[in-house]
Order: structure tokens, then sequence, then C-alpha cells
């Protein structure tokens, strides 16, 4: 199985590994295994709730299609909301903070010039 098709439930559950899920969702797995799978899940409400719903697909490859899709639409959302970022972020623009450095310090040394002149009798 492919591994891109697992991204979507890597984050399901840090007890149950996602090729088990899978596994489990085929029937694909011992009976001893489905029982420790359920165990797990009987902990984990969240990742229980997922199960079902994953459970109500009638074909099991339709599960892996879903996941597929769900991924790529995930990888487009993001990579669209991190080209957004990118045209809102403001270009490095160090120059203008050097000038105004600078600036201030010229103020500065004139004011201290133009304060020692005054101050001389």
């Amino acid at each position: 199985m492919q591994d891109n098709l697992k991204d979507i439930l890597s984050h399901l559950t840090t007890d149950i590994d996602q090729d088990t899920l899978l596994l489990y969702l085929q029937n694909k797995l011992s009976a001893e295994k489905k029982h420790e799978v359920e165990k797990q899940l009987a902990d984990n409400e969240f990742a229980s709730d997922a199960l079902d719903g994953l459970q109500a697909f009638a074909d099991k490859q339709q599960v892996a299609y879903m996941v597929e899709m769900l991924n790529r639409d995930l990888k487009k959302k993001t990579e669209r909301k991190k080209q957004r970022r990118e045209k809102l972020k403001l270009p490095d623009q160090s120059w203008i903070y050097i000038s105004v450095i600078i600036v201030i310090i010229l103020a500065l040394i004139g004011y201290i010039i133009i304060h020692k002149m005054n101050q001389q009798p």
C-alpha cells in the first residue's frame, strides 16, 4: 500500500499503527490482533468514532481512495495558505532600518555639537 494513502490517518491515535487500522478495516487481521485493536479503540473515543465512520463504507477500497483524496485536498489547501502567507510577507527592508539608525545617530551627534557650542563663552 502506498505510504501517501495513509497520511490522513497518521494522527488518528498513537496506540494503533496506520497499517494495522487499515488491515482491520479490510478484515485481514487475525482474531487476536482484531481483539487487540478493538481493546485499544475502546480506550480512545475519537479513534473509535473515526473507525465507525470508516466502517460505514461498503467498499473498503473506497476507504483508500477517500484517504488519498483527503490527503490531496489537504495538501492543496495548505499550499494555498502557504502561498498566501508568502504574498503577505513584507520584503526584506533592512536598508530602511539601517538608514533610520544612521539618521538617529546623525541627529544625536548634531544635538551634542550644537549643545557644546552653546555652552562655550
